[in-house]
């Protein structure tokens, strides 16, 4: 990774998770009756490029992979998908993760991770950063399941103290129980990472466990108190609320103003399929949006619509929408904010 010379800034720099998605062609069906499963890029920070990747923006993404068929066949995906993959390495000793999920719309989703006997994307080493490609992208976005273990904690941990709080980085909550000993243990670390972050993502049983409250705006406030200028909470069915703080180096705006603007964008209405891939496309529309500048309401309303999208679709990183889908979907949808 280090001496790898940088042409020019990536617009989206991603860093986490990785693997491979084998989900069902037959839903409503249980793993163990399924027949035919399809192959797809997967993994949470990975999607997120290249879900800014179909925004047309220059994007990579900081990961490991095995040295197996499926490590090559996440950098063939990442290249059809127009990502630089200059920062994917592999690691010998251990296979490429493998993840399957069983499909019960609308809302149950289980998930099985096999990341045994530990993925490759927890072994990025922080001598191996090119910090230099890190401080100069326009958006740098980590996951917490990269602070799970060393030594992918540490190496996302120096990563963002590199960046200094430059605008836009974020912190993907993404908790996955099954890769902690404990949420105790996941709050201790996500706290340490969120001073250096700008833009907090995560939905109510993610927000509980970074700062230990489940009540949307009372999350988000517990966000500011660290720092984050931007606090977004994801609330299922009642749609998304954004919170932003300009003291705190909110993104919302051109310029400076004294109070916290909050907007809470309801969800579009969409027959869900697949709803695993939605907060990933979320987090690709809201790299985007806060690129281009927009105000939060908009970048939000985008956002929203962009998980819906996916969220009608069977998978994550091939469902992921171009920017025409998205805004057609609003054009034919409900716009309406809430502002507090």
């Amino acid at each position: 990774m280090p001496g790898v010379p940088v042409v020019s800034a990536f617009e989206v720099l991603t860093m986490g998770r990785v693997g491979v998605d084998l989900y069902p062609l037959q839903a409503g069906v249980r793993l163990e009756d399924v027949q035919t499963f399809a192959k797809y890029l997967g993994g949470s920070a990975t999607n997120v490029a290249v879900a800014a990747a179909r925004y047309q923006r220059r994007t990579a993404v900081i990961t490991r992979t095995g040295d197996d068929p499926f490590g090559r066949f996440v950098h063939t995906a990442l290249r059809a998908y127009g990502i630089d993959d200059r920062y994917v390495t592999s690691v010998p000793a251990l296979p490429t993760p493998v993840t399957f999920c069983e499909i019960f719309p609308p809302d149950d989703f289980p998930l099985y991770f096999y990341r045994w006997p530990k993925a490759p994307d927890l072994e990025i080493h922080s001598d191996e950063l090119d910090l230099d490609a890190i401080r100069a992208a326009g958006v740098f976005w980590v996951t917490g399941t990269g602070l799970c273990d060393e030594p992918s904690r540490t190496a996302t941990l120096d990563a963002l103290a590199a960046r200094a709080g430059r605008e836009i980085t974020v912190l993907d909550l993404d908790y996955r129980a099954q890769f902690w000993a404990s949420r105790e243990q996941a709050r201790q670390w996500m706290q340490q990472a969120l001073p250096y972050v700008s833009v907090a993502v995560g939905n109510l049983d993610e927000c509980d466990t970074a700062v230990g409250e489940r009540e949307p705006l009372a999350a988000a406030q517990a966000l500011h108190e660290f720092g984050v200028g931007l606090a977004i909470v994801k609330q299922g069915p009642k749609g998304v609320l954004a919170h932003d703080l300009p003291a705190r180096g909110g993104l919302g705006g051109s310029s400076p103003r004294a109070s916290a603007t909050a907007v809470e964008v309801p969800p579009l209405p969409v027959t869900v399929l697949n709803g695993l891939g939605a907060g990933d496309a979320f987090g690709g529309a809201l790299c985007h949006g806060l690129l281009a500048g927009w105000d939060i309401e908009r970048v939000m309303r985008f956002a929203n619509a962009a998980g819906a999208i996916v969220a009608a679709r069977l998978a994550c990183s091939d469902a992921m929408p171009t920017a025409a889908e998205v805004t057609e979907l609003l054009d034919s949808g409900p716009r309406e904010g809430i502002h507090a």
